[in-house]
């Protein structure tokens, strides 16, 4: 993809384009990805990334992802809360619902923890 806004409308539109809920929004120099107003997603760099925890993680362990990071103040800096959608699932209209509902989750429970 040439822009970040073309790969946004491709993810937005043709990936995620079946699943109801979804919406985003330009953040930083990417776009943050929500369903039902719960942010779950990442779009940064012409990547896209999903919240991942401690449950979900081994899922994008097992194809070979990484986490989300960035040049910072000449060193790199991990979220490793996000981490790339491997493509297998990205292109997989079955998986990519069950894979975008546990991002939701991680999301959803990353909130509890933070407000309890």
């Amino acid at each position: 993809m040439s822009s970040n806004s073309e790969y946004h409308d491709y993810i937005v539109h043709d990936v995620l384009g079946g699943i109801p809920g979804i919406t985003s929004r330009k953040m930083f120099s990417g776009f943050g990805i929500y369903k039902d107003g719960i942010v779950f997603a990442i779009i940064a760099d012409g990547d896209l990334y999903f919240r991942t925890d401690d449950k979900n993680r081994p899922d994008f362990e097992k194809y070979g992802s990484e986490p989300f990071s960035y040049p910072r103040a000449g060193k790199t800096a991990t979220l490793k809360n996000y981490w790339r959608l491997p493509e297998e699932i990205m292109e997989d209209k079955e998986k990519i619902f069950d894979w975008v509902e546990e991002a939701v989750r991680a999301s959803v429970e990353r909130q509890k923890k933070k407000t309890s």
